[in-house]
């Protein structure tokens, strides 16, 4: 362990900032797809690679993280990986083609994917357990705050400049959170001496991203499609052998012992179903908005504003409840809270009105806030030291993993739906996809609902970080 003072606030603020920067390009570019589309003279299936492959990306590099953060000090980690998503940033502001485009989403994505785990592992080496609940608290600031605005700001830098302006406007900020680590971080974690696995690199790989490729084409090209089957099919039996392998290692890219805790077992079902909804609903919504009322991208975005204002000014609330209360009583309330709001969605029409739905996103996204934070902490707090890093980006990998399983399920109720309706025109048959889709959504908050009553009340931690209670100031 590393005995050197240093200060949990500078720490962790610089972690908040290069995780916010890169957690916001997630949905940055959503709006931004049919000025791309102009551009570069593409078709919307070929577009929307610009979202799916960061998330595809970032869903392969998240597992691989575990084994970085045992293998290298958290400075050098967390400069690494601001350096590669500056680089991609770049690169994207000046690309000549759509597809060296993609090529600086990959490049982002792979620095965006190391720092989420590394941001959670950080915190929970640094702060004592009693803290970690108050401290994660701003992490689910992060986590659902940044996602949230990148439709709007997207939306507002679009209507006054070129989409090129998205990654104009990221760079200098990750210039200046790149000085800032460099002078301002500090190694907070254990190294061990691992050696590199690259058959399990290449088995996560192929495991985790053919999942993610295979559920995030669904809303593209539909289930039947040989794309989606196959990728899919690969990607569980990659995992498979992924899963035997490391269960074999001494020392494990990515340890799945975890699972022998059931709250770590529980918290995660319930993040995925948690994710998979927030997800899944923010993607119908702009549907509703733009394809049924005939509305805009930034209108979208405003309507989905107050939800993610009030997840983050409620996220650090949240963190301190659960270091009072504990997870389980949150989280049936949380639940309660999703659930009620995905049953007044399936009663929405064209005539709607938008304070409505904003109002119904905005308690929805209550429920969100005070399940984030607490699932992730109870889950983490369960485990042993050693196995926090294996937790944060085993807990990262799976919720993303569902996160797209969950958003593929719904588009393919929506679209199903849509073309059976017996609706004479299209705007009608997408809101009669949609009121279907809301019904699968209520039987997931339902199920998140019952699954929350079999959580531990108050999660005793198991091991400690002596650094967690001496030299950090």
């Amino acid at each position: 362990m590393n005995e050197k003072s240093f200060n949990r606030t500078v720490i962790v603020s610089v972690l908040l900032a290069a995780s916010f920067v890169a957690l916001l390009n997630q949905t940055l570019l959503i709006v931004a797809i049919p000025p791309i589309m102009g551009e570069f003279g593409i078709d919307p299936n070929q577009a929307q690679w610009v979202t799916t492959v960061f998330m595809l990306m970032n869903g392969i590099m998240i597992p691989i993280t575990a084994f970085l953060i045992e293998k290298f000090s958290s400075k050098a980690l967390l400069i690494s990986a601001i350096s590669i998503f500056s680089l991609g940033t770049l690169i994207g502001a000046i690309t000549p083609s759509f597809e060296i485009l993609l090529v600086a989403r990959v490049i982002q994505a792979m620095g965006a994917g190391i720092l989420m785990p590394l941001m959670q592992t950080v915190m929970m080496t640094v702060f004592p357990p009693e803290r970690r609940g108050a401290a994660m608290g701003m992490s689910g600031l992060v986590i659902g705050f940044a996602p949230a605005i990148g439709p709007t700001l997207g939306g507002w830098i679009i209507d006054h400049f070129s989409w090129r302006f998205l990654f104009y406007t990221v760079f200098p900020i990750t210039v200046v959170v790149l000085i800032l680590a460099f002078f301002l971080m500090k190694n907070v974690t254990d190294q061990k001496k691992v050696n590199v696995d690259f058959l399990s690199i290449i088995l996560s790989s192929f495991g985790w991203g053919g999942l993610l490729y295979g559920f995030s084409m669904v809303g593209s090209v539909g289930w039947g499609n040989p794309v989606v089957f196959v990728s899919i099919l690969v990607g569980a039996v990659t995992l498979v052998f992924f899963i035997i392998r490391q269960n074999r290692l001494e020392n494990p890219m990515l340890n799945f012992k975890v699972f022998q805790s059931k709250e770590f077992t529980i918290t995660t079902i319930l993040s995925v179903i948690m994710f998979a909804l927030m997800i899944g609903i923010e993607t119908l919504l702009p549907l509703y908005v733009q394809n049924v009322r005939g509305g805009t991208a930034l209108q979208s975005g405003m309507m989905l504003l107050p939800g993610a204002i009030i997840t983050g000014a409620m996220s650090p609330i949240a963190g301190r409840m659960f270091d009072k209360f504990g997870a389980k009583g949150m989280a049936i309330i949380g639940f309660t809270f999703m659930l009620t709001a995905t049953i007044l969605y399936m009663n929405i029409g064209i005539d709607t009105p938008i304070l409505f739905i904003t109002v119904i996103f905005s308690i929805k996204m209550l429920g969100i806030s005070l399940l984030m934070t607490p699932l992730m902490t109870s889950g983490i707090n369960a485990l042993s030291f050693e196995l926090i890093p294996h937790g944060t980006a085993m807990a990262n990998t799976i919720r993303m993993v569902g996160g797209s399983i969950g958003t593929a399920i719904l588009i393919s109720v929506m679209s199903t739906s849509g073309k059976g309706s017996a609706a004479t025109n299209q705007a009608t048959s997408m809101l009669d996809g949609i009121h279907a889709a809301f019904i699968v959504a209520g039987i997931m908050a339902f199920t998140g609902l019952i699954i929350s009553f079999f959580l531990t009340k108050k999660v005793g931690v198991q091991t400690t970080s002596a650094m967690s209670d001496s030299k950090a100031t």
